[in-house]
């Protein structure tokens, strides 16, 4: 019997199914819980604080004052947010998680002054419809520059990829250029993550070919995990990324890995 595919894909969706199948298919269609990750829950905490200090504050007052003010705000509300309180920090670990979150928001402000940008848009929704695809994605953050033209901006708050790895970690912004395309009618002139650990930003500059080829990509990625679901057939793909994957006792391949290191 055919699986039912996931009702939209998302840049995350996309790099799971590409990073390995068959942990997409636990995670994504058989929607098998997962402990929460202390990386994924301090991004969460660190682009909250962010949010509000672009919400709450007007170019002039953006300060690395007004950030701290931001992060505590953030962090009472994070005391009851399900996926912190089941991580089970003790008193000593919660300072430590906070205090590192504090590092990332200050580093920030070593990457751009943010009292210089125009932003129109925070934590920005986009979705488009791609043949019998939903694509959509969440915005970080889009700027608009003096000359009118758009910016995508994606907050990450782990460390900067190797030359090797780092177009494969712009799939995701040229998705958001894709979607900006595609709702607003315009693609952005750059997108940009910004590696709040490092902390460095990587730029690309889309072009009408780039924002093509990344459509037709999608689309093929999305016509892979409709015949993934048809046949019941997601392989795992071993890499690096077992050694931290939650399904490693459901992998065939990790077992055989398990077995060849014994």
């Amino acid at each position: 019997m055919a699986l039912e595919p996931p009702r939209t894909l998302s840049p995350s969706k996309a790099s799971a199914f590409t990073d390995c199948p068959l942990a997409f298919r636990f995670a994504i269609i058989d929607r098998i819980p997962e402990p929460p990750s202390p990386y994924a829950v301090k991004g969460t905490f660190v682009h909250a604080a962010l949010e509000r200090l672009f919400w709450d504050h007007q170019p002039g007052h953006r300060t690395p004052d007004a950030a701290v003010e931001a992060l505590e705000a953030a962090w009472i509300e994070l005391q009851d947010d399900p996926e912190f309180v089941a991580l089970g920090l003790g008193a000593e670990e919660a300072a430590q998680f906070k205090a590192d979150a504090e590092v990332l928001v200050g580093n920030y402000f070593r990457i751009e002054d943010p009292n210089a940008v125009d932003s129109v848009g925070v934590e920005l929704g986009l979705e488009a419809q791609l043949g019998d695809l939903m694509l959509r994605g969440i915005i970080d953050r889009l700027d608009v520059t003096d000359d009118g033209e758009l910016v995508v901006i994606d907050y990450k708050t782990g460390r900067a990829p190797s030359a090797q790895f780092e177009r494969s970690r712009l799939n995701g912004v040229h998705t958001y250029a894709l979607l900006c395309e595609q709702v607003l009618g315009r693609f952005p002139a750059q997108v940009k993550l910004l590696y709040l650990r490092d902390p460095v930003a990587i730029v690309a500059t889309p072009t009408e070919q780039s924002v093509r080829g990344h459509r037709t990509r999608t689309s093929a990625l999305w016509s892979a995990i409709e015949r993934a679901c048809e046949r019941e057939d997601f392989k795992p793909r071993p890499s690096g990324l077992c050694k931290t994957c939650n399904f490693q006792h459901l992998c065939p391949a990790f077992a055989q890995l398990s077995l060849a290191a014994s």
